[in-house]
């Protein structure tokens, strides 16, 4: 799993349908992250689509913990959707499961309302004209969404790990960016 990347923007969240349900966004397409360690970065609307059309088996977690599935594509207890803001998701939580249904009664009291997902890129684009590198990933692989505490990026290791990635592939580019970021960084004083 050292390849996992997970991403929890602001703008994606989830709520009670009812008392058996929970839905919202996983994902909102155009939305742009915050600094992910030397980059911020977009979840282009064709990246999502590898997962949707290759019926990839999803689960749905609490806090990315594997231990604490709420719901599962391949079961039928979760359901992905695609439309014009984001991935969306409807998930069906067994209450009589501990956990799930403590997850279920904090999102309905609006004391958990964040979301977030997992996922290996396949494919990306890298914008290097500005003080900060923007990374549009246009394919991925996504193996979890997961309702969380704080809807704020959790581990960028890996995401450090992809703009060295970039970096290295570019000779010189490092340095200049380093150079560009040190001016950015001067101006402010």
């Amino acid at each position: 799993m050292a390849d996992m990347e997970r991403r929890a923007f602001l703008e994606c969240r989830v709520d009670a349908l009812d008392s058996r349900r929970l839905g919202g966004y996983a994902i909102r397409f155009g939305a742009m992250s915050v600094d992910l360690g030397g980059f911020r970065e977009f979840i282009a609307p064709q990246a999502v689509d590898r997962t949707l059309t290759e019926a990839m088996d999803v689960r749905a977690l609490v806090d990315h913990d594997s231990s604490k599935v709420i719901g599962r594509t391949r079961s039928g207890t979760l359901t992905l959707r695609k439309d014009a803001n984001g991935l969306g998701f409807t998930v069906e939580p067994d209450p009589s499961i501990s956990y799930a249904g403590d997850i279920m009664r904090a999102v309905a009291r609006g004391d958990v309302t964040g979301m977030s997902f997992g996922f290996r890129t396949i494919g990306d684009e890298w914008n290097y004209e500005g003080d900060t590198p923007i990374r549009t990933v246009t394919d991925m692989t996504i193996s979890e969404i997961s309702i969380v505490t704080f809807p704020a990026y959790q581990d960028t290791s890996v995401a450090k790990r992809s703009l060295d990635d970039f970096l290295s592939t570019l000779p010189g580019t490092r340095v200049d960016y380093l150079r560009r970021k040190l001016r950015h960084l001067l101006q402010r004083y």
